[in-house]
């Protein structure tokens, strides 16, 4: 017999909180985090807007030499994972260690301490590194650092499926579970992408929106959209077995009842044009779940605001849901917080948690000007009240990768 899965703890980082509570009313009001660029002079590669963190303060959570040891990526998985622990009323030393684990991915790893190491070193003829380059820089780091604060001892590593790394990364800490080789997972997924580098990597692939209006940046399925918005932050679940969960008495917030996982194996960037996999996905996490595509009550979109990703995310929505498709209410996180890249699934997972908790479904803002070819249900620029017993979230990532969770009311 599978174990069931419950969540219990959550802990977020991003452009518009850093506290759960704080994200989530702002999903609810519809508050946008995508403002004028001020980390970096994104005038070089034509971007001008970014989700950025802007009211984060390393030195109120970490102590400040341990901080520093810390690229910003793990700083924030670091930081949820804390509210998330807190959150979860979970006392680690009364747990088999080895039970405990950490899955926390990121896309792209210590690219702020990557960028720096090469400024300092430019035009030197004998490099000076810091010792604490390679550890801050490497992306299973993040996982690590959680691990040794707590002191978990079971599973411990990192996923990079792009995109899709925070869905991934809780799918598999949910097989954990589901398996009943551990008791309690930490999962997520966290990023700190702005830098030079990075927006000129983007920018070079023609992903990123260059539109310097804030408001019509990052505008997921309007027919105006003309690339992601990049953001920053971290989301981190605690997840446990519902027997663990209901032997310690613990505040119970949802079920994880679905996953399914595939590959395009079609191009390193561009979706198949048919969608096949990322159909494929969603039938998988049904399966799994044991439910039909009727029971799903809420869908929150990969939504980007690239113009095949959403052209392909609504047809593969449309192939699994059929004419049902255009009855269940869909929204884009991302319209409010930028794309958080390997982060973005885990804020988004908790945005469906909230949603099952509140009965109450967040708006995809800016969305002005319909699409014929995007023609579902995206609650535009209004969140409504509405009974949620499922939820869905997609994440589809560069490489292929998609990843589909599906949670349950308790």
């Amino acid at each position: 017999m599978k174990n069931r899965v419950v969540v219990t703890g959550m802990g977020v980082i991003s452009p518009i909180g850093v506290t759960v509570k704080d994200y989530w009313n702002n999903l609810k009001k519809g508050v946008s985090g995508i403002d004028a660029i001020s980390s970096i002079d994104g005038s070089k590669y034509n971007v001008h807007v970014a989700g950025e963190v802007k009211d984060f303060n390393v030195e109120n959570y970490i102590d400040k030499r341990e901080a520093r040891k810390l690229d910003r990526f793990s700083q924030f998985a670091v930081v949820a994972a804390k509210e998330a622990l807190q959150n979860s009323k979970l006392n680690i030393e009364e747990e088999d260690p080895f039970k405990v684990g950490v899955i926390v991915g990121s896309g792209i790893g210590g690219f702020i301490t990557l960028g720096n190491e090469f400024k300092k070193n430019e035009g030197r003829e004998s490099l000076r590194v810091s010792p604490f380059f390679i550890p801050m820089i490497i992306s299973n780091m993040a996982s690590g650092h959680i691990a040794i604060n707590i002191g978990a001892k079971g599973p411990c590593y990192s996923i990079t499926t792009a995109c899709a790394t925070g869905t991934n990364a809780i799918g598999e800490a949910y097989r954990y579970i589901k398996e009943g080789k551990c008791d309690v997972m930490l999962c997520g997924g966290t990023e700190a992408p702005i830098t030079p580098i990075s927006v000129a990597g983007f920018s070079a692939l023609k992903a990123l929106s260059t539109n310097a209006d804030a408001t019509r940046a990052s505008i997921p399925f309007d027919k105006e959209r003309g690339g992601f918005v990049m953001g920053e932050g971290a989301g981190v679940l605690v997840i446990e077995s519902l027997e663990h969960a209901i032997k310690r008495n613990a505040d119970i917030y949802a079920e994880i009842v679905g996953y399914g996982t595939t590959c395009d194996a079609y191009h390193i960037t561009a979706p198949d044009p048919e969608g096949k996999a990322a159909i494929k996905a969603i039938e998988e996490a049904l399966n799994d779940a044991e439910i039909s595509y009727t029971h799903i009550d809420y869908i929150n979109a990969h939504g980007t605001g690239t113009y095949y990703n959403d052209k392909i995310e609504t047809l593969a929505i449309k192939e699994v849901f059929k004419d049902r498709a255009y009855n269940i209410p869909i929204s884009s996180t991302k319209s409010m917080t930028g794309h958080l890249l390997g982060a973005a699934g885990a804020v988004e997972a908790i945005a469906c948690v909230k949603t099952l908790q509140d009965n109450y479904i967040h708006p995809t803002m800016g969305l002005k000007v319909k699409d014929e070819e995007c023609d579902l249900d995206y609650v535009p620029n209004e969140g409504r009240a509405s009974e949620v017993n499922y939820a869905l979230t997609n994440s589809l990532g560069f490489g292929g990768h998609n990843a589909v969770l599906i949670f349950k009311k308790l």
